[in-house]
């Protein structure tokens, strides 16, 4: 009996992932607790063990499709199996399902996905009731070919109503939208009528410009009358049309964009923002990291020294280290600090669990091995959550002041950037120093202008003297 796998929970409150990649083909041996896939949801991309081992029969969504939670990931049996479909399931992710015995005149309903098919082992669709008693005629159009717009829609024999939706899968829509090809108006080869990747490529051999052929009339040149119909006959040449403005892209989201778009959304929606700016003289802070790492033989990242500086200062304004609840303010006893990185496919924030018990170089080597994870994707959902301060060192990719969005669940983001060297007068003279921007967010429910305009000359004074926190 067949183990049927469903796309399980893996995040508070998940409802769908993205599927990355497969690390098994179908038909191949796989073991308990394997890596079988890769699915990205929830900002992070997680490796989801086989859950029992065997024979992968059945992959329920290939990569760049998005999957609703509960729906078959995966199909594992033993080898000579085969995997019918069977009843639906509706309580168990791991669920026994009858199989088909195999048998020379039935062939399996799953195979090995070539590359080049790029179709999923679902079935056609099964014909309408009212369908049911009348033949169905082989469409008289080919595969692959645009039908014209001008033409007539075809008869009962066609394949899909003029306003449905065609069939097809999302790298394959996105190849469309970039060769600028109405899907609508091409005649899919792939099981139920889905439009393969083939079928592009015969659109675009049979039109010049590579997309869908159209009917251009002829429009006279600005000014005069276009060419009559002497002048043609005597074979002068027409006045040639123009080329067709270009066709804009359309894209999915991916996993990780939606989620950051959902959370800035609410947190936009339903925190009053307000923030604050300042400025320091990053002269002393440079010199200790260089001192530090002089001493140690290591890197120590900038941002372990900027979240070093923060630690008093939320110790002495513990509302910037805390969560709104209701009428209710929820002071956390420790920071779990939230560090942003510029990840490949988004920006994440990785969190540091009770900063203030690592030590600074402790806390360096937290900050490090999170940036190396998080741009190669490999960081877990726990690691990319409940964060109670955040820190965002924008300088690192060039970045001024700014105005940063405060995370939900907690109340106040500080974004520091880069030090450049600036004009600066002390003392009646004029002097040059890396003077770098301060921009603090905080919720202004909970958070009054005094006090923000404190912890950002707290800050100052700790950025610019960094003896005051790295006692």
């Amino acid at each position: 009996m067949p183990t049927v796998f469903r796309l399980p929970d893996i995040g508070e409150g998940l409802t769908e992932a993205e599927v990355v990649e497969w690390h098994a083909a179908v038909g191949d041996e796989v073991r308990a607790d394997q890596p079988l896939v890769t699915v990205e949801t929830d900002k992070a991309q997680v490796e989801l063990p086989a859950p029992v081992a065997g024979v992968l029969l059945h992959r329920g969504a290939e990569a760049g499709t998005v999957l609703p939670v509960g729906d078959v990931l995966a199909v594992i049996g033993i080898r000579g199996e085969r995997w019918s479909g069977g009843p639906e399931p509706t309580t168990d992710d791991q669920v026994a399902l009858p199989l088909d015995e195999p048998g020379p005149e039935r062939p399996p309903l799953v195979g090995t996905l070539s590359e080049e098919a790029e179709s999923l082992s679902a079935l056609p669709e099964p014909p309408r009731r009212a369908e049911l008693s009348e033949p169905r005629p082989t469409p008289q159009l080919e595969p692959g070919i645009a039908r014209r717009p001008d033409l007539p829609p075809p008869g009962p024999s066609a394949s899909r109503s003029p306003t449905a939706r065609p069939r097809a899968l999302p790298l394959v829509r996105r190849e469309a939208a970039r060769r600028g090809i109405d899907l609508s108006r091409v005649e899919g080869s792939g099981p139920g009528g889905r439009v393969l990747r083939s079928d592009l490529d015969a659109v675009a051999e049979r039109s010049p410009s590579g997309g869908v052929s159209r009917e251009v009339e002829e429009i006279p040149p600005s000014g005069g009358m276009g060419p009559t119909s002497e002048a043609r006959g005597r074979g002068e040449p027409s006045t040639p049309a123009e080329p067709a403005p270009p066709t804009d892209e359309r894209l999915p989201l991916s996993a990780t964009r939606k989620a950051i778009a959902r959370a800035l959304t609410e947190s936009w929606q339903t925190i009053p923002h307000v923030t604050t700016f300042g400025r320091f003289d990053a002269t002393r802070l440079l010199a200790a990291r260089r001192s530090l790492e002089s001493r140690h033989d290591r890197p120590v990242p900038l941002d372990a020294l900027l979240a070093a500086a923060c630690l008093p200062v939320l110790a002495t304004h513990p509302e910037l280290n805390a969560t709104l609840d209701g009428d209710h303010l929820v002071l956390h006893h420790r920071v779990d600090l939230g560090v942003a990185i510029d990840a490949p496919g988004g920006l994440l924030v990785g969190v540091v669990p009770d900063a203030g018990s690592l030590g600074l170089l402790g806390l360096a080597d937290r900050v490090v091995d999170l940036a190396e994870r998080a741009k190669q994707r490999k960081l877990s959902p726990d690691e990319l959550r409940g964060q109670s301060f955040t820190v965002s060192n924008i300088g690192a990719v060039g970045g001024g002041m700014g105005t940063p969005i405060i995370p939900l669940g907690t109340t106040a983001i500080l974004s520091v950037g880069r030090a450049e060297a600036t004009p600066v007068a002390r003392n009646g003279e004029v002097g040059v120093a890396p003077m770098a921007p301060l921009s603090l967010s905080y919720d202004h429910r909970v958070i009054d202008g005094a006090t923000g305009r404190a912890v950002m000359a707290m800050l100052v004074e700790n950025l610019e003297e960094p003896a005051l926190f790295l006692v």
